[in-house]
């Protein structure tokens, strides 16, 4: 095992010198090494993968400025492969980065059976109001995610769990390569939910990454491709209302215990 990481940590350092331009002007070489290959040398099934894929999924991360050790993105080994997804914070990380419209907060949340979720207009302004029950494990029923910009303004967006699983399978590049799903929709299936809604608000957020690698990256990490999917304009799968996308922010107070009410008009 020690010597496949020193292949793979050779190979890692040759491609971040060869694509030093490509990378955030923050990066860390030797820092961003020493943690790669703190995580890989606990990552199990590592040891099957081959060295020079594992540096180039490592590269990645690189790209885009996430750091695996904090767990902003994973390099996961599945069946002699390595996976590169990034993380729910890994998401957040650079929707607030590369943003062209300074964002104050966005944050995406799951919505189960027995939550109190609903939309409704009210004397024109369309509020989204969300308080969860404490420790609810019911059965998910949906998705949305909200983004908050710096001038007051904001965008946010819902997906019944019929719609995601609906993309997943006509959408997902595991599925449509392999037949089958990657490892994140088997184990952790609610944080893929709040990736596949935040992901899908992006494409109405103009993100401006500094080279066509980060963008690239970008799209790789994400396991939909919806480029594909078309998206129906102004409505909301959670409530057939339509949806005002653009509009003032009064309040919004994000908690796992308490309400999250969003208001605009």
């Amino acid at each position: 095992m020690s010597d496949k990481l020193l292949v793979i940590h050779n190979n890692l350092e040759k491609l971040l010198d060869s694509k030093r331009e490509a990378m955030p002007s923050s990066f860390n070489k030797t820092r961003f090494l020493q943690n790669c290959m703190t995580v890989l040398q606990d990552t199990n099934g590592i040891a099957e993968c081959n060295p020079v894929s594992v540096a180039r999924t490592m590269l990645k991360g690189a790209f885009l400025g996430l750091d695996f050790f904090n767990k902003e993105c994973y390099a996961i080994p599945y069946k002699g492969q390595i996976e590169f997804q990034t993380d729910y914070k890994g998401e957040v990380k650079l929707a607030k980065k590369y943003s062209t419209k300074a964002v104050s907060e966005i944050y995406a949340k799951v919505v189960r059976v027995g939550d109190d979720f609903s939309e409704e207009i009210v004397d024109g302004k369309q509020t989204v109001h969300f308080k969860p029950l404490s420790f609810n494990n019911a059965e998910i029923i949906g998705a949305f995610a909200v983004v908050i910009f710096q001038d007051g303004s904001m965008q946010y967006d819902t997906m019944s769990t019929e719609e995601i699983e609906k993309i997943k399978v006509n959408f997902s590049r595991k599925s449509n390569k392999t037949g089958e799903y990657s490892k994140a929709w088997v184990v952790t299936p609610g944080e893929m939910y709040r990736k596949t809604v935040l992901r899908r608000l992006c494409k109405n957020i103009d993100l401006d990454f500094d080279t066509i690698e980060q963008r690239q990256a970008f799209e790789d990490a994400g396991d939909i491709d919806f480029n594909q999917e078309i998206k129906p304009q102004q409505q909301s799968p959670l409530n057939p209302e339509p949806v005002i996308i653009e509009a003032e922010y009064t309040e919004v107070t994000e908690s796992e215990g308490d309400p999250v009410e969003t208001e605009q008009g």
